[in-house]
């Protein structure tokens, strides 16, 4: 039962010339008039597309969705919004997270909705769809397009990104063939979904739920799983509900205990570098502030308990057959605010009280963790002053606390083209150093910053290096890398001024990253230095170049941050007279 006056009202409800329209117009797509009786519109904010593997499957979610809507007695109206495959996209997805946001929070605002249901999936859709639902601030629902099946490779189990690139190194190495590399690809991503890693897409799924923007359960069960299309279902009748009682509203879900909830969650799973980003940006859209020392702190209080490739062996399935992210929560729950309220009405305490383990090889208990501290850890120093990051679960121990001469890149160009020169002065000692690579200096910050070994090196036996730089890396990936060295060198950050030789200290123990070059050398250099040409002059990528922030406040526009609720008057102006 609707509890206040629908904003769908203003459109369908007045019997002046603008509210005929409004009715006529549907009527042309076969609608009887029932559906103009005051039952609430929900609208589906769908980013399917076919050059969009991982949502490659979300129209028939989609239907899903319009089951639940219909049996609650709601009017669903589906709307396509941009749809970010990372794969296809260039020079990144990240480019357009932003411009994604946009199109979902301007479709909210404009559009006759009393609540709406995002269906997301890819890397930067699910973090899109948040930002633009914040904004709006209307009563909104997620559901994510779940991980793909694990891959099979005669007798190997295969996850897609990070076994990828480590057979592409072992491709370079020699010590596989072409015709073997082939048997991977027909096999590495069998179904629709998105990667079945802990990677960027599934830590953003489990950052939804961990928010409470999802129902129970929602980011693990399988693309191809019915249980996907059920939790769809009752995600469309919930987002009935949401209308007809005017919310809970992001506003009240996506508040300072939330999102302490999320952080903690991504530390426990291992979660992607790329939440901490997401993150921040969501938060500056709900005006919570989040700097990046919150998320240290919680890493060291937050103990990681899944054992999940890129950071274990395990793959998203065996963490959905385990229990998924409901048996972390309930595990956390001592270090969590379970008073934190969730999009179905309930408190994140209640919601997961009763979660059961399946496998505690996969999901650890609270009392026998994998690791003392969280995946994720914040560094600084005079490096990156502004901080940076480094996700020390998928790390090699041995180079936690390491001391090496750069070599450093100009350009992600600069490495492709030298990085396997025979006379590049380079050793398993070395820490290798990509400048612009960031928001600005990319542009879009893509993932290149795990840059790859030498081969020759590769050939030698070396696994992994200290890897420094401004852009961020798939989630999928792994490796002693540094990512996100804010301010980045495209705007004069100190990663401008290393130069080959210069000797870098990383100790994570510490949380510090420092350039051991004289304050005198480094104020020399800073004189001498000037910005680099902008990549664009006009268009979307001159807005981007204007507005974005950088990676420590999350790369959002500056101009975006903050809510801008729906208000009915907006909807009740005439449009025609």
């Amino acid at each position: 039962m609707t509890t206040h006056a629908l904003r769908s009202r203003n459109w369908f409800g007045p019997r002046t010339l603008d509210g005929l329209m409004h009715r006529a117009y549907l009527r042309a797509e076969g609608f009887s008039d029932l559906v103009f009786d005051g039952r609430p519109v929900i609208g589906i904010a769908n980013s399917w597309s076919e050059l969009t593997h991982c949502n490659a499957h979300l129209r028939q979610v989609a239907e899903a969705v319009k089951r639940g809507v219909w049996s609650a007695g709601g009017f669903p109206l589906e709307f396509p919004t941009i749809s970010l495959g990372e794969i296809l996209m260039k020079p990144t997805t990240m480019l357009f997270r932003n411009l994604m946001a946009m199109d979902v929070e301007e479709c909210i605002r404009a559009y006759p909705l009393d609540a709406v249901v995002l269906l997301s999936g890819c890397d930067k859709t699910t973090p899109a769809m948040l930002m633009g639902a914040a904004s709006a601030d209307l009563p909104a629902i997620m559901v994510t397009g779940g991980p793909m099946l694990r891959g099979k490779w005669r007798t190997e189990e295969l996850g897609s990104g990070t076994d990828a690139r480590r057979l592409w190194a072992e491709r370079r190495a020699g010590r596989i063939t072409d015709e073997e590399l082939c048997e991977v690809e027909a096999c590495l991503s069998r179904s629709s979904g998105h990667c079945m890693v802990m990677g960027t897409a599934s830590t953003m799924a489990s950052m939804a739920e961990a928010l409470g923007m999802t129902l129970p359960g929602n980011a693990a069960i399988p693309a191809p799983d019915s249980r996907r299309l059920a939790l769809a279902e009752l995600s469309g009748r919930r987002a009935v509900e949401l209308a007809q009682g005017g919310g809970p509203r992001p506003s009240e879900i996506l508040t300072a205990k939330a999102f302490d909830n999320a952080i903690s969650s991504d530390m426990a799973i291992g979660g992607s570098t790329n939440a901490i980003i997401h993150l921040v940006a969501l938060a500056g859209r709900a005006g919570v502030p989040l700097p990046l020392a919150r998320f240290d702190e919680l890493s060291r209080s937050t103990p990681l308990l899944v054992d999940c490739k890129p950071s274990g062996k395990y793959l998203m399935e065996d963490f959905f057959y385990a229990g998924g992210l409901p048996v972390v929560l309930k595990e956390l729950l001592p270090l969590l605010h379970g008073d934190a309220l969730a999009v179905n009405g309930r408190t994140l305490g209640d919601n997961v009280r009763d979660a059961r383990c399946w496998n505690q090889d996969v999901i650890r208990p609270l009392g026998m963790p994998l690791a003392q501290e969280g995946g994720t850890v914040i560094l600084s120093g005079n490096l990156c002053p502004d901080g940076a990051v480094l996700k020390q679960s998928a790390a090699s121990p041995h180079l936690l606390v390491h001391r090496g001469r750069a070599v450093a890149f100009e350009s992600h160009e600069d490495l492709a083209r030298r990085i396997d020169d025979p006379g590049l002065a380079i050793d398993e000692t070395s820490v290798l150093v990509l400048k612009h690579a960031g928001p600005k200096g990319a542009p879009g910050m893509p993932e290149w910053g795990a840059a790859p070994i030498p081969t020759r090196l590769l050939k030698q036996g070396v696994k992994d290096m200290v890897r420094i730089s401004d852009a961020r890396m798939s989630g999928t990936s792994y490796g002693t890398v540094i990512l996100h060295v804010a301010p980045e060198a495209a705007v004069g950050g100190p990663l401008a001024l290393v130069r080959d030789g210069d000797e870098i200290e990383l100790d994570v123990p510490k949380r510090s990253l420092t350039l051991r070059v004289a304050d005198a050398e480094i104020a020399r250099r800073r004189a001498a230095w000037t910005p680099p040409v902008p990549h664009f002059t006009g268009g979307y990528g001159r807005i981007y170049l204007d507005h974005v922030l950088q990676a420590n406040e999350g790369c959002d526009f500056d101009v975006l941050r903050g809510r801008r609720p729906v208000r009915a008057e907006e909807s009740a102006r005439p449009t025609h007279l």
